[in-house]
């Protein structure tokens, strides 16, 4: 439960109908195995206690006084279990039938207490006839009652489990799902942060697909997760068949499944991760919130100690660890799917394209000015240039592909850009910038042996320099290569390749910059193309500012400098997108890279880095010149970040020098 993760799990039993001391047994023993799992909630699918499929012997006492006594039942056994389990049954009440959710929690001692949740759009179509039997629960929202579980009063609530910070839940039954508006939206805008649907959905040829999108959709609108639940074997296959289906989606991504006809009784667990979706929340400030606390039931699981007052105040560093099964992406900007990923690389270079396409034909360019080193960032704007000119119906001449060779310019990156400019039948022109940065050394009494960051940056703005007035001179647009990771990292020389006049790679992380390179050499239909590409793709990143080693190769490493792109970019994506603070994100981190050449060590080490750089150098991100936005993560000061150059990052560094390198399962 630290750092906001809760365990959650489903479970479909195989049950027997109208057995519901048969289905109790079923229903225990899955609980228990759940808490033995370290499970905070697990949810069973709609009429458990009895099935769905009873028809009209839900209307007979004998079975209902055995649900009602099976459910304390379940209640004596969860006691002391710190689980919370949302089971489906019928219920009497007011002299009518409801369709519930018991929501059974460990609750005080002295408390036999259960809640219900009552479902509120009972279907009468097709084959579904809830309404001959079952009363909708909108008919009793004044009554009150008392009997077996207590004072009742079943309604449609918002549940709090007070004793886990941040933890309110709600729950909504089958077919409430699937009306126009779903008791869900009033849930979630009251708080909810996860909502359980117990369900019993007979299974038809396309309906798990419908299914999966319906649940996928409303946690991503709702900012929430999902945790849906179905009635599978043991059900009457008179009419129907069911399958068992359990779904669990977080802000609309799927998080576990146990797909339709999976062994009966597995638990399906995963985590949520309530922190994240608090975080998105707040950001996005079209979700509306109507927080009424007058409906909202507490329960708790028995984690926190009771003050004098007899509130629950859980220290958040008592709580337990949840140990994580959920899978963390190592690139979470790049899709696992190779045809989604090709979907994907064609529509970002399309909204490159079409970026720069609007923005030349806007200020009326007649040329697209480049500087092609020969590595990912330039050749990737490059081909951005080369698609937006055939968007325009221009020739390709009209790119201005500029190489300009210095000190630490080595032949196999040189060949590389000249070999690409031809292959895509750009204008070319090599302009060695030896002499000029040599003379800006004599004019500002540099010595050409100190190789500082005088000596580098100097190249760096010589380049930009002899791109501007090339641009000027041509009517043309000085197009910028420089892609997301660097900004975030401040990984560029202000004034020099910090500035252009359209940026075309400033949405494009690193990670994802080498798929569309190879998506690109890939489809392009030019075999010269993509023997230059692949050639590309396997030359180290570099800004080249020092000279090669005597071997002429590359000597100076990008990633020996400012480390792994392929951490940089998971940290960025997890702080930008979801505001994880340090300790989880190296939690979530170690967990991600396990196994792989990236020890605890290493990820610290180079947390710490991506922290101090990304704070201290907002001062370049806040003049940025304008570029696409490609995905959910930009650092746009226009748009997506605002932040101000001069904020410290002392809390933030503190919590990192908190942390210590060891597993995390210690």
């Amino acid at each position: 439960m630290k750092d906001g993760f809760i365990k959650v799990a489903a479970c479909s039993p195989k049950i027997r109908l109208g057995d519901p001391k048969y289905n109790a047994d079923l229903i225990i023993d899955a609980i228990k195995r759940a808490a033995k799992e370290g499970v905070t909630l697990i949810a069973f699918p709609e009429l458990v206690m009895t099935g769905y499929t009873m028809g009209d012997l839900f209307e007979h006492e004998l079975l209902l006084d055995c649900v009602e006594r099976e459910l304390i039942r379940i209640k004596k056994a969860v006691d002391g279990l710190h689980i919370i389990a949302v089971v489906g049954a019928p219920l009497r009440y007011c002299g009518k039938l409801l369709n519930c959710a018991a929501i059974i929690s460990h609750g005080k001692p002295e408390s036999d207490n259960i809640k219900f949740i009552a479902k509120q759009n009972l279907p009468n179509y097709g084959e579904f006839y809830e309404a001959r039997q079952f009363t909708a629960d909108s008919n009793f929202t004044n009554s009150r009652i008392y009997g077996r579980f207590g004072w009742l009063e079943p309604c449609f609530s918002t549940i709090e489990v007070e004793d886990i910070p941040n933890f309110r839940f709600g729950v909504e039954i089958c077919e409430d799902l699937w009306v126009s508006d779903a008791p869900s939206n009033t849930l979630s805008k009251n708080g909810a942060l996860l909502i359980v649907n117990c369900s019993a959905s007979n299974e038809i040829i396309g309906k798990a697909d419908y299914r999966r999108s319906l649940v996928s959709m409303q946690s991503a609108k709702n900012n929430c997760a999902y945790l849906y639940v179905s009635a599978g074997e043991g059900e009457s296959t008179s009419d129907m068949v069911f399958s068992g289906h359990c779904l669990c989606y977080e802000n609309g991504t799927l998080l576990a499944e146990n797909k339709p006809f999976d062994e009966p009784g597995r638990l399906m667990i995963t985590e949520i991760d309530l922190g994240r979706l608090l975080f998105e929340r707040r950001r996005v400030n079209s979700f509306k919130s109507s927080v009424d606390d007058e409906h909202v039931y507490l329960i708790d699981c028995g984690f926190g100690e009771e003050d004098e007052s007899g509130d629950i105040w859980p220290d958040p560093e008592q709580l337990p660890v949840t140990k994580l099964t959920r899978h963390f992406d190592r690139n979470p900007f790049v899709p696992k799917d190779a045809d989604a990923m090709n979907a994907r690389a064609n529509d970002i270079l399309m909204i490159q394209a079409m970026g720069l396409k609007r923005r030349m034909e806007q200020i009326g360019a007649k040329t697209a000015v480049l500087g092609i080193s020969g590595g990912l960032d330039s050749s990737l704007a490059l081909l951005v240039c080369a698609k937006a000119c055939d968007l325009m119906g221009l020739d390709r001449k009209a790119i201005y592909a500029i190489t300009m060779p210095c000190f630490g310019t080595t032949a196999r990156t040189k060949n590389n850009a000249i070999s690409l400019c031809e292959a895509l039948g750009t204008t070319i022109k090599t302009i060695d910038i030896t002499d000029a940065v040599r003379q800006h050394f004599k004019d500002i009494a540099h010595d050409e042996s100190n190789h500082n960051v005088v000596y580098e940056n100097a190249q760096a703005r010589m380049r930009t320099l002899i791109l501007m007035d090339e641009a000027n001179a041509t009517n043309g647009l000085v197009i910028g290569t420089g892609d997301l990771s660097e900004l975030a990292l401040g990984w560029a020389t202000y004034n020099g390749d910090h500035m252009s006049m359209y940026a075309v790679n400033s949405g494009v992380p690193k990670t994802l910059l080498k798929y569309l390179v190879r998506y690109y050499a890939d489809t392009c239909g030019s075999e010269k193309v993509k023997e230059v590409l692949y050639g590309v793709l396997g030359t180290p990143i570099s800004p080249e500012l020092l000279p090669p080693d005597e071997s002429g190769n590359i000597a100076q490493i990008t990633e020996d400098l400012v480390g792994p792109y392929e951490l940089h970019d998971f940290f960025l994506y997890y702080v930008l997108r979801w505001g994880y603070q340090p300790k989880k994100l190296y939690r979530v981190a170690k967990e991600a890279f396990r196994g792989s050449e990236f020890t605890d060590e290493i990820i610290l080490k180079w947390l710490r880095n991506f922290y101090r750089r990304f704070f201290t150098q907002q001062f370049k991100r806040n003049c940025l010149p304008d570029g696409p936005k490609v995905g959910s993560v930009c650092l746009s000061p226009r748009g997506d970040w605002r932040m101000p150059s001069d904020a410290s990052y002392r809390i933030w560094m503190d919590e990192i020098d908190e942390l210590k390198p060891i597993s995390i399962l210690e």
